[in-house]
C-alpha cells in the first residue's frame, strides 16, 4: 500500500463522520500532518474528490459532500427544491438576472408560441445545504406570469410561483439528462473547473398532464452533488434505491427532444 493510498483510507474514515460542508484539510496541512511531499497530499485529496467524498470549490476550498438523488419519474412535480427538500437535503436558489427578452425562435417553437414573443429569461445558481449545486437557464412567456421578478422576491420556487400566481399544474412533458464538460459560464456559476463534468438536465414543462408548455429549462448540475435517477414506468414501480435509467441534464439545448 503506498503512501498516498493510506492518507486516502485514513481521510475517508475520517471524512464519513463529519458533516457535508466541512472543510478539509489543504494539501500543506495534509503534508504535515502525514509527513508527506505536497505531490503525495495532491493526489491523496485528488482521489478523495474522484471519489466524490469532497467537493473542491473554486476560491473557496475543499469540502465535505453529501450527495443527493434528483429523481425524474412520472408523476413527480418538474421542481428543483421540492426535489431536493425531499431527498433530505436543504435547497436555496439565488436569482442571478431575470430579462425581458423576446423569446428566441427554437425557445418559442418549444414554449408553442410565436418567436419575438414577450418572455423571461431567468438565470439562477442553486445550493444543496449551503454549497454550489447547479446552474442554470428558464424561459417562459411574460403573459404566463407578468409579475415574475416581483413573484421571485418573495419565493424562490418557480414551481410554486407557477401554481399560485398562474395556476398552473406544472408537470415534465418531456427531460433528457446526459454527462457534459462543463462550459465556462456553467463552471463559474457551479464552483468547479472549466470541463469537469457535470449533469446537463434539459427539460419542458407544461400545465397538466395534456395542457400547453410552461416553462423551458436547461440546468447543468454537479455531477458530486447529486446522482440523477430516472425512473420509467409507472410512478411508485420501481423497488426503493433502484434506477431504471441514469442520465444527466442540465443546460441542453433547448430544442432537445427525448429518444
Amino acid at each position: 500500500m503506498t503512501k498516498s493510498t493510506e492518507i486516502v483510507r485514513v481521510l475517508a474514515e475520517e471524512l464519513a463522520d463529519v458533516p457535508p460542508g466541512t472543510r478539509v484539510a489543504s494539501e500543506a496541512e495534509v503534508g504535515q500532518r502525514f509527513g508527506v511531499g505536497r505531490a503525495a497530499a495532491r493526489a491523496a485529496l485528488g482521489e478523495l474528490e474522484r471519489r466524490m467524498l469532497v467537493s473542491r470549490i473554486q476560491g473557496g476550498g475543499t469540502f465535505t459532500r453529501r450527495r443527493v438523488d434528483y429523481l425524474v419519474a412520472p408523476g413527480r412535480a418538474p421542481s428543483w427544491s421540492r426535489t431536493i427538500r425531499e431527498a433530505g437535503a436543504t435547497p436555496r436558489t439565488v436569482v442571478l438576472a431575470c430579462d425581458e427578452v423576446p423569446l428566441p425562435p427554437l425557445v418559442a417553437e418549444a414554449l408553442a408560441t410565436e418567436p419575438g414573443e414577450p418572455g423571461f429569461r431567468l438565470v439562477r445558481r442553486s445550493f444543496i445545504d449551503g454549497m454550489p449545486a447547479a446552474w442554470g437557464v428558464e424561459w417562459l412567456t411574460m403573459a404566463l406570469v407578468p409579475e415574475l421578478p416581483a413573484a421571485l422576491r418573495h419565493e424562490e420556487s418557480l414551481d410554486a410561483i407557477l401554481r399560485e400566481v398562474a395556476g398552473a399544474r406544472p408537470e415534465r412533458a418531456w427531460t433528457r439528462a446526459s454527462m457534459e464538460s462543463a462550459p465556462d459560464d456553467a463552471s463559474a456559476g457551479l464552483g468547479c473547473r472549466p470541463g469537469d463534468p457535470a449533469w446537463l438536465i434539459a427539460s419542458l414543462a407544461r400545465d397538466g398532464a395534456d395542457g400547453p408548455p410552461l416553462l423551458s429549462t436547461e440546468r447543468w448540475v454537479r455531477a458530486d452533488a447529486v446522482r440523477v435517477i430516472v425512473e420509467l414506468g409507472a410512478h411508485g414501480t420501481a423497488p426503493h434505491g433502484t434506477t431504471a435509467a441514469r442520465g444527466a441534464t442540465p443546460d441542453g439545448p433547448v430544442s432537445s427532444r427525448p429518444t
